[in-house]
């Protein structure tokens, strides 16, 4: 069963802006990931491209395109839906590992999974 973790205020996060970054454990290492709003609604992945298990942001915490459209991988250009973390474009090589989400209440949280945790501090 999963666990559900606070993560950040929904006014945090804006259409096609910054994103919010968090640590996670995923299949026992750990791992940075972040949360983006897209067309209303909240998305969240392991900030790790699946071309070069490389962080994608070109700047701390944007990962959008000029357009607002694409999440943007800063190293190669790999493209990747906002909303599905499918590759659309460039060197990628399958999706970016999604994380769940889900707001109410005005706070948005990041759901656990058999791989997925907490850092432990």
């Amino acid at each position: 069963m999963s666990e559900l973790i606070p993560l950040c205020n929904s006014n945090d996060l804006t259409s096609s802006g910054q994103a919010v970054p968090f640590d996670v454990v995923y299949a026992g290492q750990t791992c940075r990931a972040f949360a983006i709003r897209y067309e209303g609604q909240v998305h969240a992945y392991l900030n790790r491209c699946t071309h070069v298990a490389m962080e994608m942001d070109y700047q701390p915490n944007r990962f959008f395109d000029d357009t607002g459209q694409w999440l943007l991988c800063a190293t190669h250009g790999a493209a990747y839906a906002p909303d599905s973390g499918a590759c659309r474009g460039g060197p990628c090589r399958g999706g970016l590992i999604r994380i769940e989400l889900s707001e109410r209440d005005g706070v948005v949280h990041w759901h656990t999974a058999y791989n997925l945790h907490p850092v432990e501090f």
